[in-house]
């Protein structure tokens, strides 16, 4: 026999909730003038925005709610409280001196107007609100068609949500609210859980509506209107208790009553049919007898105000029970002949459980409420510190078991000289770190392959020198040469100092320039030779890349088992999940310190109204995982290091790894003296260069001394021809009487005519000739230049550059001898300095 489907006008018969109302209650002024008294009154005018919202909503609240639509009341109600949550963490409301004292809320019972209460605390509001929303949801279910599938639907989902809004009002405000205060029946603990249950099994009854339509099974539908007849059982049960008995209307009591009975009635009906169908006819008569005393004991006295729908769908159901027993029993006596079980034998049916209160916590959570934001308590600051303090210290520990990991694994494979054992098998050798770091600053400076141009360098640099020496020299030769000719020419009458006695310190510079030249150019020799016998050496280090310069791994050339690659691919197989392993370290550290910047939990302490503690295990909490990665990743590695190590050794004596290491260690000695010889040929050059830079400056000087002095006696030799010309041409006998010595005229001022000529052509000094060659290495940060007039410098790298550098006596060291040159005269200030 087919199930008929459930009365439609029983479908009609759900419970609402009405709202609590409300006495008008002033929050702006109070808030702030709190606000101006702890704080400022520039924090008030700040915050001008945050009161008027909250006052705003709060006299929306005292409306009616028939003055909005229910989405809009629900979710006025819903901001409404959280905007109380963040009032209550930041304004303490009582009747406290030193707090906002003068706030008194009062709200009426739901059920019995009547009773009233008044509190100067917070939580006979929040309880209210929430009370209010749960109503809201209840009525909200009320309004959907459900006749249809999807009005059903919506329906179960608003009960849902008005029980998890009730039982949130139960586990977190109504304790609140009671404790030393009088509060009303409506928000108790007691209350709150009955309307839950009601909730729930309005929720479930209209899952089960939808089962009946879409014809689910009898077994199933059996299961999920047990439920519904157990949620009702529950409610009724709270119904009949303290403090809710005699507080509720008959009706409520009777429409609980009967939704009881009938949707038991009902499961047991559907559990008939399926019993029919598995021929089990005997549990199928002793259910039907049963459910049918049962409907016919709650038909004896039927409770005041029950519904007239309700009563007309237990006596469809009754008539329906009665007629499948009757066939049963015919069946079984005819056919069958099963021993009918005793009631008392019969286990409960069972139940499914379709709907679960809505989790309200993330709906009323007030953390991302911007409601006075600002304002931040002392305490939430203290406890915001404790909590930094436990999870920094949560990070440094597992960021110190990471690093800790990392560093282990980079030990162990180094001791078993690994990867690089691998590598080379595979022709790619590698060189230590730092040794590998010594080649490449070789090589990025040109090489041993550049030393030679470096030498060629250095012999330019010595031409040069040799050049300018002699050119130095030739200049000195030339007016001495001219000296010597007029005073062979005049005789007694040509009185000027001899060109020997003026050039005599210079000449003895230049000498001494020549034997440094000279030895300079011995130790280039010595230098040279040197590179040259080095360069087999250093040649290694021209190799590109300088890997190829080491030892290669072989495969034996024996194989005893022929197992070699099975033994170097497990070995690299283990080394890609040991560096899988690290990269995953490295993610969760990265991950580590990502969670650490994004936890801010300041907005949840400060709407938090329980222990910081259990706030504190709650948020610290979402890092137990990735602790728990840590410690699976260190444990796996641990492992698979141990594995590693076993392999390692099965490989190191298939490949005779020992033979191959003194190879390289061989290699790597042969490195290290080849960047050693460098350095120090590199080094000795690089003095040579400065050396000779620093002499072709001082042989300049001189030039440029020497070119000055010949000048100079140019100038005062035409001046003295012309003097001596006109005694002898008696023109200036008289002035011959009234002085004995010669009177130079000054260098700036010769007294000839436009159409005199001098009687020699004056040389014209050559201009300052210098060459610098290009530098290998950039110039050392604060290092000066080589002064101008003289040389000194440390000792060189080289010991043939020993001695090679020259001061004059009684001359400072890194200073060279600027002589003046003082001609006598009669005439004081016709005297010539050469600075």
């Amino acid at each position: 026999m087919a199930a008929p489907a459930l009365s439609s006008s029983a479908t009609n018969v759900m419970l609402a909730i009405h709202e609590k109302k409300t006495a008008a209650v002033d929050l702006y002024h109070p808030l702030r003038n709190y606000i101006v008294s702890n704080y400022s009154e520039r924090e008030a005018q700040n915050l001008e925005d945050d009161l008027e919202t909250l006052k705003q909503m709060r006299n929306s609240v005292e409306r009616s709610s028939g003055a909005d639509s229910l989405p809009a009341r629900r979710d006025l109600l819903q901001n409404y409280f959280k905007a109380l949550t963040a009032v209550e963490s930041r304004f303490p409301i009582s009747s406290d001196k030193d707090h906002v004292n003068s706030v008194t809320f009062k709200w009426h019972d739901a059920f019995k107007n009547k009773h009233k209460a008044s509190q100067q605390t917070i939580h006979l509001e929040k309880s209210a609100i929430l009370f209010n929303l749960g109503a809201v949801h209840s009525q909200i279910g009320l309004t959907f068609d459900r006749s249809k599938v999807e009005g059903r639907r919506q329906a179960s989902h608003s009960f849902i949500a008005a029980a998890g809004t009730f039982a949130f009002l139960r586990d977190n405000e109504s304790m609140k609210a009671a404790i030393g205060n009088s509060t009303t029946v409506d928000v108790s603990v007691e209350c709150a859980g009955m309307l839950e249950r009601l909730m729930l099994a309005q929720a479930q009854e209209c899952v089960f509506e939808n089962s009946i339509a879409k014809g689910s099974t009898p077994g199933v539908c059996s299961k999920i209107s047990k439920q519904v007849g157990l949620y009702y059982e529950e409610a009724l049960a709270a119904l009949n208790v303290a403090p809710l008995t005699q507080h509720f209307d008959k009706t409520w009591l009777s429409h609980v009553q009967l939704k009881a009975a009938l949707f038991h009635a009902e499961a047991c009906y559907r559990c008939s049919l399926e019993l029919h169908e598995k021929e089990e006819i005997g549990e199928e008569i002793a259910r039907l007898k049963s459910c049918i005393r049962d409907l016919a004991n709650a038909k004896k006295s039927p409770p005041k105000g029950a519904a007239a729908q309700i009563l007309d769908a237990i006596n469809k159901l009754e008539a329906n029970l009665k007629v499948n027993l009757e066939r049963a029993m015919k069946e079984n006596d005819r056919v069958y002949l099963m021993k009918i079980p005793l009631e008392s034998s019969l286990p409960p049916l069972p139940a499914f459980e379709m709907v679960k209160p809505l989790n309200m916590n993330e709906v009323l959570d007030a953390s991302r409420e911007k409601l006075f934001a600002s304002l931040v308590p002392d305490s939430s600051a203290k406890a915001l510190s404790r909590y930094t303090e436990v999870v920094d210290d949560i990070i440094r520990t597992q960021a110190e078991k990471l690093q800790q990991g990392s560093e282990l694994a980079r030990v162990s494979l180094k001791e078993m000289n690994l990867p690089d054992s691998v590598l080379a098998l595979e022709g790619h050798s590698v060189l230590p770190k730092a040794l590998w770091e010594d080649v490449e600053a070789v090589q990025i400076s040109g090489g041993p392959a550049s030393l030679d141009g470096e030498l060629q360098q250095l012999r330019d640099l010595s031409r040069v020198n040799h050049e300018l020496l002699v050119q130095t020299e030739e200049l000195f030769q030339k007016e001495a040469a001219e000296d010597a000719q007029f005073r062979c020419q005049f005789g007694t009458r040509w009185t000027r100092p001899q060109s020997s006695t003026l050039t005599k310190n210079l000449q003895e510079r230049l000498n001494r320039f020549a034997a440094n030249l000279k030895q300079a150019i011995d130790s280039n020799g010595k230098l040279e030779r040197s590179v040259k016998d080095n360069m087999a050496l250093m040649s290694i280090l021209d190799r590109r890349p300088i890997e190829s310069a080491l030892p290669t791994l072989a495969k034996p050339i024996i194989s005893m088992d022929a197992n070699e690659d099975a033994i170097v691919g497990t070995l690299k197989q283990s080394l890609r999940q040991l560096e899988t392993l690290g990269a995953q370290r490295a993610g969760l550290e990265d991950m580590l310190k990502d969670m650490k910047r994004k936890d801010d939990i300041l907005p949840k302490l400060m709407t938090s109204t329980g222990s910081y503690d259990d706030l504190f295990r709650k948020e610290t909490a979402k890092y137990k995982h990735i602790c728990e990665e840590i410690s699976q990743n260190l444990q796996a590695q641990e492992q698979l290091l141990l594995h590693i190590q076993a392999q390692n050794r099965e490989f190191a004596g298939t490949f005779n790894i020992e033979d191959y290491r003194a190879a390289c260690e061989k290699c790597y000695k042969q490195i290290e003296a080849a960047i050693a010889k460098y350095r120090e040929n590199k080094g000795n050059i690089n003095e040579a260069l400065k050396f000779y830079i620093t002499l072709q400056d001082a042989i300049t000087s001189v030039k440029q001394q020497c070119n000055d002095l010949v000048m100079t006696r140019s100038i005062q030799c035409r001046e003295m021809i012309e003097d001596v010309k006109r005694q002898m041409s008696g023109l200036s006998f008289q002035d011959g009487k009234n002085s004995n010595n010669y009177n130079y005229p000054s260098t700036g001022h010769p007294q000839r005519t436009s159409s005199q000529q001098p009687p020699y052509s004056i040389p014209q000094p050559p201009p300052p000739y210098r060459v610098y060659p290009p530098s290998p290495y950039p110039p050392q940060h604060g290092q000066q230049p080589p002064p101008t007039g003289g040389y000194e410098y440390g000792q060189p790298a080289y010991p043939g550059w020993q001695g090679l550098y020259y001061n004059a006596p009684g001359q400072q060291p890194g200073s060279f001898p600027r002589p003046a040159y003082t001609f006598p005269s009669p005439n004081p200030s016709s005297y010539y300095n050469k600075p």
